[in-house]
């Protein structure tokens, strides 16, 4: 699965949260957390393939990943 991922992830550690957070900026609400920044970014992984799949499934588009953003 993880070499199948070709969108950006976000992945930083939350004070307030006490985990890490992995984000996908490509990909509106897909996030997930982990004790530990390997727990984070397997379990983002998860989360990518369910909103794939959620997407196909209700007939929404599935953004093409467009590789590292860049944000001025």
């Amino acid at each position: 699965m993880a070499s199948d991922i070709k969108y950006e992830i976000s992945l930083y550690w939350s004070r307030e949260d006490e985990a890490f957070i992995a984000e996908v900026p490509e990909l509106p609400g897909c996030a997930a957390d982990g004790l530990t920044y390997q727990e984070a970014l397997a379990n983002i992984e998860i989360v990518i393939q369910e909103w794939i799949e959620t997407a196909q499934a209700v007939g929404r588009p599935i953004p093409t990943p467009r590789g590292r953003l860049m944000y001025a």
